[in-house]
């Protein structure tokens, strides 16, 4: 395409939108359904099949370690990964600001298209708008995903007393990196968004015979959100040994600079799994041996008292309540 800035008449349902959504978006997401351009997809699903939804909103649009688009993608398929379900479908709505560049467009289409193929899921249907100079802050995704679920009964109700909590690596990189980006921030380390694709490391769990009670990827609200919906759900206790928890220096130093707490920073690419005891440290082998998850740390495990409460265990042999983040700590993060 020749012009450099999207203009409203990409959205007017004339020759600029054929072009924009064949020319970009056909030419990215290319499957048979999708190049049926039917006003619906036709899919054939069996079985239990799962069904979820996000819009994302992210400022900046691109930031250390992704962008809105990769953000997306993943975001979607993590959410269909984290009930046992193999992602397979999603549906991509689009709304555009005029001017917005299209190299920037482009650039965030790619992205999406890359993170697609670590979990074989395809785009089949979506939708297209671009509204006035104004209306929107560049650019906005809603991504919709279906999945077959492969491992039925993983539940935030499902925590029993003795199970152990894992984490699948270091935590609050999302929103580090966000904060990094907005403060204009650089540091040596080059820290980096943990933002990623998790079906291929749930399916390495999934392939063992592992009792999986619940899983959640750790987006707003980081950990605590996590823990502290779990033990409502399920009216249990859950004790976290802080000790145990893995933070990147760089991630503590923010914190302790701006007054944050890791564990209330969000994560885009970490998941938190509650299973026995017993089969703790087979689960960590699988995550570090197979997921790629180096950092991955038995934090945790679920108690007797029925009180939905989250106890952090401190290094110092102190003992306090975390609980869930207060206000909006970074809006617009996802």
């Amino acid at each position: 395409m020749s012009t450099k800035y999207i203009q409203l008449s990409h959205g007017g349902g004339g020759l600029e939108m054929n072009k924009l959504i064949r020319g970009l978006f056909f030419e990215a997401f290319d499957n048979a359904i999708l190049r049926s351009e039917e006003d619906a997809a036709l899919l054939n699903l069996t079985g239990q099949t799962a069904f979820t939804t996000d819009s994302f909103t992210v400022s900046p649009l691109f930031f250390a370690g992704g962008d809105i688009g990769k953000l997306a993608i993943a975001g979607t398929v993590n959410d269909l990964a984290m009930v046992g379900a193999e992602p397979q479908y999603l549906s991509l709505g689009v709304i555009i600001e005029e001017g917005f560049p299209f190299d920037s467009l482009k650039t965030i289409v790619q992205s999406m298209a890359t993170e697609l193929k670590k979990s074989g899921a395809k785009i089949v249907c979506g939708d297209t708008k671009v509204v006035p100079k104004g209306c929107a802050d560049g650019l906005f995704l809603n991504t919709t995903g279906v999945g077959r679920v492969i491992r039925p009964g993983i539940s935030a109700k499902a925590l029993q007393p003795g199970d152990a909590i894992l984490v699948s690596r270091d935590i609050g990189r999302h929103g580090a990196a966000i904060l990094m980006a907005r403060e204009g921030l650089e540091l040596e380390s080059g820290l980096q968004s943990d933002c990623a694709t998790l079906w291929g490391t749930v399916e390495q769990l999934l392939i063992h015979p592992f009792e999986i009670r619940a899983m959640r990827d750790a987006t707003r609200g980081g950990l605590s959100a996590v823990l502290n919906e779990w033990a409502v759900a399920s009216n249990v206790n859950i004790q976290v040994n802080e000790g145990d928890v893995p933070v990147a220096d760089e991630v503590r130093g923010l914190c302790e600079l701006y007054g944050f707490e890791p564990m209330d920073l969000a994560n885009e690419g970490t998941f938190v799994v509650a299973l026995p005891k017993s089969q703790a440290d087979g689960a960590l082998e699988v995550l570090k041996r197979f997921g790629h998850c180096e950092h991955a740390a038995i934090i945790g495990e679920v108690c007797e008292a029925p009180q939905g409460k989250v106890i952090l265990n401190t290094p110092w042999g102190s003992r306090r309540y975390l609980d869930l983040p207060a206000g909006e700590l970074l809006p617009r993060i996802c």
